[in-house]
């Protein structure tokens, strides 16, 4: 079930992203039960998209982003989850978040750590930012706190796509 859910959001991201344009698309390492988008993150490399994943350099502080490409040297980080090695850092144009809730304004739960909240605040120009998780995440409201940053596009499968009104 995981399988077809994160193919039926990769079908859903390549009908919004334009990978051969080239942008820089942050994505994820999968932890826990996080959809695995690897197979994606490959094939919009191979299209021409600059891949990038979020890494925790401090706990409690904004995330940063390294280039990822299916050849660079990975180590663990924050959790043990795999991240690129090195300091080198860049700016996505694009954030493509897991979320383990969310509601109808595009809100998003994650593990409580607030980094992609964060590391948003900051970001200027503010990427387009993509939450994506299981269709079974939606709950009516998470209680948006002032610090919350909503998505501006929330996918939980081929027919459950969401964007947040302006």
């Amino acid at each position: 079930m995981r399988k077809q859910i994160a193919d039926e959001v990769a079908e859903v991201l390549d009908g919004i992203i334009d990978v051969e344009s080239g942008p820089t698309v942050s994505v994820y390492w999968p932890f826990r039960g996080e959809l695995n988008l690897r197979h994606w993150m490959h094939t919009a490399y191979e299209r021409g998209a600059k891949m990038a994943l979020p890494v925790v350099v401090t706990k409690s502080q904004p995330l940063v982003f390294r280039e990822w490409t299916p050849e660079c040297k990975m180590e663990k980080g924050i959790w043990n989850i795999p991240v690129p090695s090195g300091p080198a850092s860049v700016t996505p144009s694009i954030v493509i978040s897991p979320l383990v809730g969310h509601d109808p304004d595009c809100y998003r739960l994650g593990y409580g750590g607030g980094y992609f909240d964060r590391t948003l605040a900051l970001m200027c120009p503010r990427p387009l930012v993509i939450g994506v998780g299981h269709p079974c995440s939606a709950i009516p409201t998470i209680h948006p706190q002032p610090h919350d940053i909503p998505m501006d596009v929330i996918i939980t499968g081929k027919s459950h796509v969401r964007e947040r009104s302006r």
